[in-house]
C-alpha cells in the first residue's frame, strides 16, 4: 500500500477532540509526531494540536475547518471523525428532533467530513478514514434509538467507502467502543455503574487511552491491508455482534 512511513508527520483531522476519547486520540497523534488539527466548538484542544472551532452539522463550517488545517498542516492524510450527541428516550417519548439532531451529529457530519476528506486523499492517493462508532451501534440498546441507529449506519458508510475508495489506497474503518471512562459516564450512579461492570468480561470500563491506540493503529502503516473493518474496543460486551 502506498502511505508514508509512520516516522514522518502526516495531517491529522480529528472532530470532537476537546475530550474524552477525542481529546485522546488528538494526544496519541501529536505524541507520534503528526499534525494534528482538533475540531471543537468552544475551545479546548489539547497542547500541540491545531484548534478549529466548527459545527459539523453546519457544511460552510466544516468546509471552512478543512480550508485552516489544510493551509497550517498539508492536505489531510488521515480523517477521525469522533465527534457524536446523545438525545436518551425511549421510542414513544422520541421527538422528531431527537431523532433528527442525533443523525445529523453523529452519521450525516460524518459523511460530509468523509466526503471533504477525500477529495485530498483521491489526489495523493493514499488515506485514512476512521469513524467512531459504538457497540450500541451492533448491540442495540433501550431508550437510544436514534443514537444506534446513527452508529449502525456508520458501519455500511465505512464498508462502502472501502469499496469505493480502495483502488487508491484509502482504507475506511470503524472502532466501536464499549464503555469508557468519560464525562458521560461519571454522570452515572454507581449502581448504574456496577450494573454495566457486570455485563463487561473484562469487568471494568475502558480509559480513552485504549480506543486511541486502537485509532492510531489503524491509521499506521501496520494496517495497511485492513479496511471495512469494524473493531470493536468494548472488554468482551458485545461478542457475536
Amino acid at each position: 500500500m502506498e502511505n508514508p512511513a509512520t516516522t514522518e508527520p502526516r495531517s491529522v483531522f480529528i472532530t470532537g477532540g476537546n475530550r474524552g476519547i477525542g481529546r485522546a486520540i488528538a494526544e496519541a497523534f501529536v505524541a507520534a509526531g503528526d499534525r494534528v488539527a482538533v475540531t471543537t466548538r468552544n475551545g479546548g484542544a489539547p497542547h500541540g494540536a491545531l484548534d478549529v472551532r466548527c459545527d459539523v452539522t453546519d457544511p460552510a463550517a466544516v468546509e471552512a475547518a478543512f480550508v485552516a488545517a489544510e493551509a497550517a498542516h498539508g492536505p489531510v492524510e488521515v480523517l477521525v471523525a469522533n465527534a457524536g450527541i446523545t438525545k436518551d428516550t425511549l421510542l414513544l417519548r422520541m421527538s422528531e428532533d431527537d431523532w433528527a439532531s442525533v443523525i445529523d451529529t453523529n452519521l450525516t457530519s460524518s459523511f460530509r467530513l468523509a466526503k471533504r476528506a477525500a477529495k485530498s486523499m483521491l489526489r495523493q492517493r493514499r488515506g485514512r478514514i476512521i469513524f467512531i462508532s459504538s457497540v450500541v451501534g451492533l448491540s442495540g440498546s433501550a431508550g437510544q434509538v436514534n443514537y444506534a441507529a446513527s452508529k449502525a449506519g456508520l458501519v455500511g458508510m465505512a464498508r462502502s467507502m472501502a469499496r469505493e475508495l480502495g483502488s487508491r489506497s484509502i482504507t475506511a474503518n470503524v472502532v466501536a467502543p464499549g464503555f469508557v471512562e468519560t464525562d458521560m459516564t461519571e454522570a452515572l450512579t454507581e449502581d448504574q455503574r456496577a450494573a454495566i461492570r457486570g455485563q463487561v468480561p473484562l469487568g471494568r470500563y475502558a480509559v480513552p487511552a485504549e480506543i486511541a491506540s486502537v485509532v492510531v493503529w489503524l491509521a499506521g502503516d501496520g494496517a495497511g491491508y485492513v479496511t471495512g473493518a469494524v473493531i470493536p474496543v468494548d472488554g468482551g460486551l458485545g461478542m457475536g455482534h
